[in-house]
């Protein structure tokens, strides 16, 4: 069962990076774009921008899920290192119930802004509802969660390679 979660969760995380890779990539390529259109062809056009900043909110939230499930995410640690060893497990514990709290709340009023925003559009992109433009917001939230959930679970998985899929289906055509 173990192996199995780990597994899918693998999958969650390379989905993740895969996301957050392509939204910077897209990003790279639209920005400049917009600066040649506007600046070279002297007509700016009104997408760039918009789809830019919608990316980076999308790079941003799933992006910091990957993040944590990394261990690479930003941590400030100053005071917590210098309590005693004794009280670490319980700090880390609470700094992941902490951090399950602000994912939950992410999650819960992040799909409820989205209902709410749903049926406006955006004035810069008119065929692109508001709600759609939040999504990353409760996905992001949700994600991290499964992440926080494995680290309590199961420890700390950014030591741990991920599961590489092509061996996998290569030793189970072996057998």
């Amino acid at each position: 069962m173990k192996n199995t979660l780990l597994r899918v969760n693998d999958v969650i995380y390379l989905a993740c990076i895969w996301v957050a890779g392509l939204a910077i990539v897209s990003m790279a390529l639209i920005i400049p774009w917009g600066i040649f259109a506007r600046y070279v062809l002297g007509s700016g056009a009104g997408w760039p921008e918009p789809v830019a900043i919608l990316l980076m909110v999308l790079f941003t939230f799933i992006g910091a899920a990957a993040s944590y499930r990394a261990g690479a995410h930003m941590a400030v640690t100053t005071l917590t290192d210098r309590l005693p060893d004794a009280w670490q497990p319980l700090i880390t514990l609470l700094v992941q119930i902490l951090m399950a709290v602000i994912c939950l709340f992410m999650t819960i009023w992040g799909i409820k802004l989205c209902i709410a925003t749903w049926n406006q559009f955006m004035s810069t992109l008119p065929t692109l509802r508001v709600g759609v433009s939040y999504a990353p917001i409760p996905i992001g939230g949700l994600l991290t969660l499964i992440f926080i959930l494995e680290r309590l679970l199961f420890g700390d998985q950014s030591h741990r390679r991920a599961v590489n899929f092509e061996l996998l289906e290569d030793s189970q055509e072996a057998l």
